[in-house]
Parts: C-alpha cells; sequence; structure tokens
C-alpha cells in the first residue's frame, strides 16, 4: 500500500454489530444470516448501532470538521439563494416557483393573464415545513376551473402521502384530508373531483385508484382501479388534451393503460390494449385519435395513431417507424408539430416534425456531450418548444425555440456564483473497451489548468439499471471538486438506455454483470489514457448504482483508492426472497426471481453482500436513510457490518445514517449539502487535497 494513502486517523474503535445466526431457507437452500437482525426497524440496539456507526463516522472524519464546514459554505455560497424559476404559461396564468434567502423551501406562485399581474402565493413550503425534520411535496394540481388546488406531502421520507386542498381565491384550506396515500393525483373537468392512488401499507406498492368528491368523507372515497397483479404498480394522470383521465398499470416490460372521458368521472374506465407480456406502451391523446408509443415489433419503440374508439391493436397506423440505432423516449403534440425526444449514440436529440410540409430538423445543441430534456409545453397551439439544456461545463439553461424560424431565446441560466467561468473547464468524450469487445461511453469534465500529464484523481460515477440513462449535465457543487484537481466521470455502462433498448436488455438478469465488467473496464481505460492517476482513482455510484459499488469493489478492490456507496441495493439475495419488502415483487424482470433456483444461483455469484471475503478493500463510506422506502436502511448497515468483521485492511469504512430522511436525503434546499460536503471531504482527505 502506498505511503501516502490515508487510514482512520487516532486510536478510534470502529462498532461491532453483534453477531446473531438466523438460518433463512428456501426452495432447498439454507442461508445463515448473521446480521439479520438488524432489519428489526423499531428494536432499540438497532437504534443504538446506527447512532455508534454515526458517532464513529464523525470522529474519523473529526480531524476535517473545520474544512468540511468551509466546503459546506463554499457548495452553498454559489448558490443564488434569492431565485426564481421561468415561469411557464397554464391556462391563464402564469406559474412558477421562488426561493427566499435563508430559507430552505420554495413558495409556489402564479400571476394571471401577464407577468406584470399581482403575485399569488399558492404554497409557502417553509411554513408548511415547520416542526418537521423532513418535509417533501409531491403530487400538486389545480382544478380546471384554477380556483382550487390539491397537494401531497410526506413528513418522513418514506414516500407516504397526505393530500390536502386550498382555495386560491380565498386562501382557505379546505376539511377534505386525504391520508396514507402516494401523491399522484388529477382533477377531472367537474372542478369537484380528484382522482388519487393509494399504496399497499406494507410493500408501498401503487396498486389502487380512488375517486374523491369534494366535501365529502373520504373513508367513502369509491375504489376505481386496483391492481391484483403483485408486480404491477399503477399511476393516475391526465392526457395533455385535458379530455381524458388515464390509469397505467406497469412494471418492467409490460403496461396497460386505461381511459374514461374527463367529462364523465362517474364512468366507467376502458382498457386501452390488454396487457401483454414484453408490450410495453405510451398513450396520449389530440384531437380525434390517441397517439402510442410502442415497442411491438420495434425494440427502440416507434410511434402510432389510433382512432378514439378503435384502440384495438389491428386499428393501429404508424407514424413514426422503428430505427436500430435511434432510441424513441418520449413525444410532445402540438397543432402544428410533432416533436420527439430521441436517443442516438448515447445523446439526446429533440427532434421537430411538422405535420404538413417539409422543415423536419433537430435541435442544434453543439457541444460533445451534455444533457436536453424537454419541458413544459402544456399550450397545444403554440409554434414556441421549451426545452432544457446543460452540460458538464454549462449550467442548467431553459430556452424558448422557435418551430418555425428555428430561432431559441434563452430564458435563463442557472447563475452560479463565486466566479465561476465556463472558459476555466473542458467537457470531453471518449470511450472504453469492455471484455466482449463492447465501446463503452464516457463524459467528462475537468478544470483545464489542473490538468496534469501523469493523471489526477478522478471520481467515476455510474448507475447501470432500469433503462435509466445518465447524462452530461452540470452540478454546481462538484465544482468543489474540479477546483482541487479532481477530475469527474460518468461512465455510460449497460443497463441504462444510452445506446438503445439492447444497451438496457444486455445489462439485466443474466446479463447483469456487464454493468460491473463495463465500469471497471471504464476505470482502466482512464487510467490508460492519462485522465486519471493510477493510485487516485475514486467510484461512486447510489441505489441500484450503490449495487454496482458493491460489485466492484468485490471483483476488483485493488482498482479503487476510495468508494462511495450511497443508499446502496448490496443485500439482494435476501430482499428480492422478500416479498413484502417494497419494490421486490415489480423487479423480478430487473434482477430475477430468486425463488427459481437459476436464478437465484446467478444473483447469488454477484450480491455484493453474499461476496465479502477475507481481502484488503478501498477506503469506503456508505450512506443511508432510517426511512427509505426503496432500499431498506439494514441492507447498507448489513453490509458494513459483515465487512468490518472479515476485511483485511487498516482502511476506512464509514456508515451514516440520515436518522430523519429516506432514500432521497435531507429534504431542505441547502441541508442536503451538507450531505455532499462530508462526502467530497471524504474524498478530498483520502485524495490529500483537504487542505487545498
Amino acid at each position: 500500500m502506498p505511503a501516502n494513502w490515508n487510514v482512520s486517523p487516532g486510536a478510534l474503535n470502529p462498532p461491532r454489530a453483534k453477531r446473531i445466526p438466523t438460518t433463512l431457507k428456501m426452495h432447498g437452500w439454507s442461508r445463515v444470516d448473521q446480521y439479520y437482525w438488524l432489519s428489526e426497524r423499531d428494536n432499540p440496539d438497532v437504534l443504538a448501532y446506527l447512532e455508534e456507526e454515526n458517532d464513529y463516522a464523525r470522529g474519523v472524519m473529526a480531524h476535517r470538521a473545520t474544512f468540511e464546514d468551509t466546503l459546506f459554505e463554499e457548495i452553498k455560497g454559489r448558490i443564488k439563494q434569492t431565485d426564481l424559476s421561468v415561469p411557464y404559461k397554464l391556462d391563464d396564468y402564469y406559474y412558477y416557483t421562488k426561493y427566499e434567502e435563508g430559507r430552505e423551501y420554495p413558495l409556489y406562485c402564479r400571476k394571471r393573464e401577464t407577468l406584470d399581474a399581482r403575485e399569488e402565493l399558492m404554497l409557502d413550503v417553509n411554513v408548511l415545513a415547520e416542526g418537521h425534520e423532513f418535509f417533501a411535496i409531491g403530487g400538486m394540481a389545480v382544478s380546471v376551473a384554477q380556483d382550487l388546488l390539491a397537494y401531497a406531502f410526506d413528513t418522513q421520507g418514506r414516500r407516504i402521502y397526505m393530500v390536502r386542498f386550498k382555495n386560491l381565491a380565498t386562501g382557505e384550506s379546505l376539511n377534505d384530508v386525504l391520508e396514507g396515500v402516494t401523491g399522484n393525483i388529477a382533477w377531472a373537468n367537474d372542478n369537484r373531483t380528484l382522482f388519487y392512488g393509494k399504496q399497499d401499507p406494507h410493500t408501498l406498492r401503487a396498486f389502487q385508484v380512488f375517486r374523491h368528491r369534494l366535501g365529502r368523507d373520504p373513508s367513502s372515497d369509491e375504489l376505481v382501479f386496483e391492481e391484483k397483479d403483485e408486480t404491477f404498480s399503477t399511476t393516475v394522470f391526465k392526457t395533455k388534451s385535458k379530455q381524458y383521465l388515464m390509469i397505467a398499470s406497469y412494471q418492467t416490460v409490460s403496461t396497460e393503460y386505461r381511459y374514461l372521458s374527463a367529462d364523465n368521472p362517474y364512468g366507467e374506465f376502458s382498457v386501452f390494449l390488454p396487457r401483454e407480456r414484453f408490450h410495453e406502451y405510451d398513450v396520449d391523446h389530440d384531437g380525434d385519435a390517441f397517439y402510442i408509443r410502442t415497442n411491438w415489433e420495434a425494440k427502440n419503440f416507434r410511434l402510432m395513431k389510433t382512432p378514439l374508439r378503435q384502440t384495438d391493436r389491428p386499428s393501429w397506423q404508424e407514424v413514426l417507424p422503428h430505427r436500430d440505432d435511434v432510441l424513441l423516449e418520449s413525444f410532445e403534440l402540438f397543432r402544428d408539430f410533432l416533436v420527439t425526444e430521441e436517443r442516438h449514440q448515447g445523446l439526446i436529440r429533440l427532434r421537430v416534425i411538422p405535420w404538413k410540409g417539409e422543415g423536419e430538423h433537430d435541435v442544434d445543441f453543439g457541444e460533445p456531450a451534455y444533457a436536453a430534456a424537454l419541458r413544459e409545453n402544456y399550450d397545444f397551439n403554440t409554434s414556441t418548444l421549451r426545452y432544457g439544456y446543460t452540460s458538464m461545463t454549462t449550467p442548467e439553461s431553459v430556452y424558448d425555440y422557435d418551430m418555425n424560424t428555428r430561432a431559441k431565446v434563452l430564458l435563463k441560466q442557472e447563475e452560479v456564483l463565486g466566479g465561476f467561468e465556463v472558459s476555466r473547464y473542458a467537457t470531453e468524450r471518449t470511450w472504453a473497451t469492455a471484455p466482449d469487445g463492447k465501446r463503452i461511453p464516457i463524459s467528462l469534465v475537468y478544470r483545464k489548468n489542473l490538468r496534469k500529464a501523469e493523471g489526477n484523481p478522478l471520481l467515476l460515477y455510474g448507475y447501470g439499471a432500469y433503462g435509466i440513462s445518465l447524462d452530461a449535465d452540470f452540478r454546481s457543487p462538484r465544482l468543489s471538486l474540479l477546483d482541487r484537481g479532481f477530475v469527474f466521470a460518468v461512465a455510460h455502462i449497460r443497463g441504462g438506455e444510452e445506446l438503445g433498448r439492447e444497451w438496457y436488455e444486455t445489462g439485466k438478469l443474466f446479463y447483469k454483470k456487464n454493468t460491473f465488467t463495463d465500469f471497471i473496464a471504464c476505470a482502466e481505460h482512464l487510467g490508460q489514457e492519462g485522465y486519471a492517476a493510477k493510485e487516485r482513482v475514486y467510484a461512486m455510484g447510489g441505489s441500484a448504482g450503490g449495487l454496482l459499488m458493491g460489485a466492484v469493489v468485490n471483483m476488483r478492490p485493488e482498482l479503487f483508492h476510495g468508494v462511495v456507496a450511497q443508499v446502496p441495493f448490496v443485500d439482494l439475495i435476501t430482499t428480492m426472497l422478500d416479498a413484502a419488502i417494497p419494490l421486490t415483487t415489480g423487479e423480478y424482470d430487473e434482477w430475477g426471481d430468486p425463488n427459481r433456483q437459476e436464478d437465484y444461483a446467478y444473483m447469488l455469484s454477484y450480491s455484493p453482500y453474499d461476496n465479502v471475503t477475507e481481502r484488503a478493500y478501498p477506503h469506503l463510506l456508505v450512506t443511508t436513510g432510517l426511512h427509505d422506502s426503496q432500499v431498506q436502511y439494514w441492507e447498507p448497515a448489513k453490509w458494513v457490518a459483515k465487512l468490518r468483521r472479515v476485511k483485511t485492511d487498516g482502511n476506512r469504512l464509514l456508515l451514516k445514517t440520515n436518522m430523519d430522511a429516506g432514500h432521497g436525503g435531507a429534504s431542505g434546499r441547502f441541508q442536503r449539502y451538507k450531505e455532499l460536503a462530508f462526502i467530497y471531504t471524504f474524498l478530498l482527505d483520502l485524495a490529500n487535497l483537504a487542505d487545498s
């Protein structure tokens, strides 16, 4: 081990979790889990252990406490505290969000007809959050008459919401309260009826849709739909046209929609097209037709349409054909234009297609690596497209784009305080080669004058699951690493959809290990190409990306100096065998069903918790939230406990649990950066850059 590798300072004794062997049995297999008892959320010994780990983490990093505080103020200091989002037009109002100096939460506001009109405050979340350690707004919906607001909020971080109603004309709160709901809400066109979702109280699977009539006792609300298949979840929404209410049932490889005229909220929903295994589709409405994004005989999806009363598949007509090298991700309907959001060679394209005549084109972005997305486009009759754009050197920007003239207007770019200048930084795109020959794209950014010929400390970020693509975006806190000499890189590994549907399908189930070997290949490539100093390569990932971290440190621990695993999904087998845990039943098509012997054996071969062995591991920082509803806190807690017992090195192993939050961490605008300041301090200290 090189002499300059840091170890835990002082003589602190790390916590040792009790070992209470528990035998877990399944289809002829049995496993002994020494730390299964840590899943007892209300056990005082469990809470005491988590607090002990928190104390230890703070103690190990105490020598950098002043630097951590400085770093937090530095990150916070780049953010414009009094700020306003770009207003968007919806019916008769312009809606926007604003922040005020010194306050943690947003204010939701609107103005009628013009931006010069009197401001109407809809919600001050700072007031709502008083007395709560955690507070998060979920869904918000303004009624058709624009006089009522329904809003959902969570005070624990477990994504179990309460819905309340406000009269926007008088400012008064209504007596109606919906408790224990999903936060997914949609108004009918009668201005009195709200559709909302409910979850199973144990698994938190969204499986029911109810109908609430204002003024009625919520206990008498009618169940509109219940999803019986435990592998499916549900959501309810209204089409852009406001003519239809839609209930979507979805799981990893299948979807099914139901529709109802929003003018007839007490009617019966009709099935759009019955579910079929491996058929995924999305639906929107315009005029006399439904538009369908579908992967029926189209791996990368195509666009179809069908008459309103003929939703059977033989009636579908093709609008945009399938393309082998382009993934159709979404679409937006306008009177004169169709706009698609597509992905080609890992990058987003916004494609503008006139319904009549020529003029089809892509919006030009002009950088080698970037992120772009459709924004608020509620006006069907406009020729103006609103989109967001960012790159690793360009702060978040919002544009209005004239689809006729192709002129674009920058409405706002995130203002980064503290002397930030784009010209000081460079972004690049490079490609690694995986063991099976696949080329893996990597996006990276660094400060030009700090780039060294012998390589820099480098932080490699990855995810690789659920078909979620990582784009090359800008994050102002990241400057605290770049300005101290770090290179930051994103590995666009399989399991995402950066290179199309096949990129996802070859990174899940029995191809899951491609995700891990892709990431390792990216780390090796960045060292070989001189971006990373060999002894200062760091890695970070969260949730399914935390599983990635756990897998790669088991496979190639010597490759990384330090690793940050945020809310990591590391106890794969135990979790996926427990159908009472949130997300389990809906994810058999992502990870496999360990009740089947073949699936069990493959999943066991890479499950991070099950593959911890007596060996040296990199420095590790592991984070979790006590109320996490997606990756239960006990997964990282058990993983750390087992690592403490068997690892053979003297490197740092820290577990930090937010005792007041869930999967997303702290809820306040600035509080979340305290957690990030701790992570960055951990990395910068390991890289011997915490004094700079």
